[in-house]
């Protein structure tokens, strides 16, 4: 049957295949886009605030967004690998280790790799926000007494709102749709495998041109939901972000 047959979508959604590598997928993305806008505001703080030497800062943090997707995938295979790596050769790590003939341990190396990848992109976009508010908030709400804490509560996170939207917009799409680093270090093998790469097996390596279609349609599909829920569940407008609203 063609992709636009309604029984090819209810294969599709009625194969266990299909709702492992989404559960697989949605749990990448929760996990990575977390902790990437947690230490991407770290960053983000860091380098608004470097007293000297911010060129140089704002390079070196960048460098890793820079590097191809797929040779940083390979670079952080080749250090866990059994044979070749320097991982294992570590403290406190066995040396026949094998990461990713493990399911948690292969989805830990995958975390790791894609929050060193895209955190810069996440501190980039937090740092545009940070930018566009005004110090002379910051010197006031100091000489009323209140502390970093709550300068950072009460004046940061608010104005930011639209700065964070985007930023967790932008990445949980691009987080959705991973393929590289998973078909790199594993294939998919280990129930590691993602929607995208369900896609691809099913498109190009298997050349099914019924259910390789579907799912590359039910994927679009989630991200267009993801993209209404952040629009209109966090419901910031770029307004709220600016002094005096």
């Amino acid at each position: 049957a063609g992709f636009l047959a309604p029984d090819t979508y209810g294969a599709v959604l009625s194969s266990d295949l299909w709702w492992t590598d989404l559960f697989n997928t949605v749990m990448l993305t929760v996990v990575t886009v977390s902790i990437e806008l947690v230490l991407g505001m770290v960053i983000a703080l860091v380098m608004h605030r470097a007293i000297f030497g911010r060129g140089v800062v704002r390079t070196s943090v960048l460098i890793p967004y820079g590097i191809i997707t797929v040779v940083a995938a390979f670079s952080w295979q080749f250090a866990f690998a059994p044979d070749s790596g320097f991982v294992n050769k570590l403290p406190l790590i066995a040396e026949d280790m094998d990461w990713f003939g493990d399911r948690v341990s292969a989805f830990a190396v995958i975390i790791m790799a894609e929050v060193w990848k895209t955190t810069p992109f996440m501190a980039l976009l937090l740092l545009a926000g940070l930018v566009t508010i005004d110090s002379q908030l910051y010197e006031a709400a100091k000489v009323d007494g209140a502390s970093a804490w709550q300068r950072f509560t009460r004046i940061t996170l608010p104005l930011m709102k639209p700065a964070i939207l985007v930023a967790l917009l932008f990445r949980t799409l691009d987080a959705f749709r991973v393929f590289d680093t998973i078909y790199i270090m594993t294939a998919g093998a280990q129930d590691t495998e993602s929607v995208s790469i369900l896609g691809f097996n099913q498109l190009i390596s298997r050349l099914n041109l019924g259910l390789g279609p579907a799912v590359s349609v039910l994927i679009f599909l989630c991200v267009l939901a993801i993209a209404f829920v952040y629009v209109k569940g966090f419901g910031v407008r770029v307004e709220e972000g600016r002094p005096g609203r």
